[in-house]
């Protein structure tokens, strides 16, 4: 944490210095000189360096905390600080086009630093014309409407909703878009298709290596409405069907849905001995949301979101249960092997993070509420409707500066025992986050 702190220290003085040698002088500028600079640069180059510490309060008697410090406990408390940069930029030569994202952090625990660095996007594009676009390479394709979650993102990793808009890593794949406009009710029509491998080096964590999938999307503005028609298959993951629609009822109101149908599902049964059932079942999983923006600036964004693909309340009580035995068991005799069931989980696809069927989310924010420029506070709230446990996340953002974002965020789990969000490993979590993006 002390080295979070002063790494932050450092970057505000920065900042500030920065700012106040731009002060000393009062340029003049032609506006029309810049356009044309900025028309003739076939290049562009940006990111943001960030220092992120986190102090987290450690609920010791909650099952996946056991999970995870069954052998290294680090009592009741715990902090980490990120510390690193993002890079992007893209070049544009002709018809060829090329973009690129990267990042690379440093994290620091209690026990040592961690560093990673990752090729968050990396692809080339080729437009011959305004009609046809051809892509290949490891890049994001952002399919579906909704906000926190995207059911019928068949292509992508999932989002986290407790920070939705935060840039997710791609996939290595070649994709093309066909649009065509018209005149009359249905405005553009688009077709895009994708060819994604799964291989040992390549797309791993997709799902079953060895094999090409293919996936595609039929996008149609009809009587200005967003309409989608998505399809997936292939040997690494089973075949799944989707569609999504999004439209203005008012101008400062939107709504927004999703629906997607999944063959031959592998659906989880934890049992109460600690064994791992599974069946084939074909699932569904829809969300359906709405935006509305104020005469004050306040946005509200709801969901609701049906997870198909979930498993039942009594299966994550049994999971628990297991896992609370397992430490008992450890702490008596060392033995290790009764985490194993748990642990398989994880690794073939099973996520802690909202692994029930039925959510609800919403979140409220405020522009430059009491006109103190450039602030925005939020609260967001994620409620698992299955056992009715759910977070409180309170936010406060802040660029006083150009260039510069302060957030401050808080999250709180609330619940009771053998509920997800009641056996959280934290009981509460303060994040605060320094951009300041170049």
């Amino acid at each position: 944490m002390k080295m979070g702190v002063t790494l932050l220290c450092a970057m505000s003085l920065l900042v500030l210095f920065c700012r106040s040698s731009e002060a000393e002088e009062t340029p003049t500028f032609d506006l029309s000189e810049i356009e044309k600079e900025v028309e003739k640069k076939p290049y562009w180059f940006g990111g943001f360096l960030q220092v992120q510490p986190t102090l987290s309060g450690l609920d010791r008697d909650s099952p996946l905390y056991r999970l995870r410090f069954y052998n290294d406990e680090p009592g009741a408390a715990s902090e980490e600080s990120d510390v690193g940069v993002r890079l992007e930029g893209a070049l544009e030569y002709g018809d060829l086009s090329a973009f690129a994202r990267l990042d690379s952090f440093l994290n620091h625990d209690p026990d040592r630093w961690d560093g990673k660095m990752t090729l968050m996007e990396g692809y080339l594009s080729y437009k011959p014309g305004p009609h046809l676009a051809v892509d290949a390479g490891k890049r994001v394709t952002k399919w579906g409407k909704g906000y926190a979650w995207n059911p019928v993102s068949f292509v992508d990793r999932p989002k986290n909703p407790e920070d939705p808009e935060e840039a997710l890593e791609g996939y290595y794949l070649l994709g093309g878009d066909f649009i065509r406009s018209f005149d009359g009710p249905l405005q553009t029509l688009a077709f895009t298709p994708v060819i994604l491998p799964v291989y040992e080096d390549i797309n791993e964590e997709f799902g079953r290596t060895g094999y090409i999938n293919v996936a595609a999307k039929l996008y149609a503005l009809l009587y200005d409405t967003d309409l989608d028609l998505l399809f997936f298959t292939g040997h690494s993951r089973t075949t799944r069907v989707g569609g999504d629609f999004s439209r203005n009822l008012l101008t400062n109101l939107e709504i927004h849905g999703e629906v997607a149908w999944i063959q031959n599902f592998q659906k989880i049964d934890f049992l109460e001995n600690g064994q791992v059932a599974t069946h084939e079942s074909n699932v569904w999983s829809y969300l359906l949301g709405l935006r509305y923006l104020t005469e004050t600036d306040l946005t509200a964004i709801f969901e609701y979101y049906h997870n198909g693909e979930g498993v039942e309340p009594d299966d994550l009580k049994n999971m628990y249960a297991y896992i609370n035995r397992a430490y008992d068991t450890y702490k008596q005799t060392g033995d290790r092997d009764l985490f194993g069931p748990v642990n398989r989980l994880t690794k073939e696809g099973f996520s802690w993070r909202n692994p029930l069927k039925d959510y609800l989310y919403l979140r409220l924010s405020q522009k430059e509420p009491f006109d103190i420029l450039y602030f925005t506070p939020a609260f967001t709230t994620i409620v698992a409707m299955n056992d009715w446990s759910f977070n409180l996340m309170p936010e406060l953002n802040y660029s006083p500066i150009t260039n510069l974002e302060l957030r401050l965020r808080g999250i709180i789990p609330v619940g009771g025992e053998q509920t997800e969000y009641g056996e959280k490993q934290s009981d509460w979590r303060v994040e605060f986050r320094l951009r300041y993006f170049f």
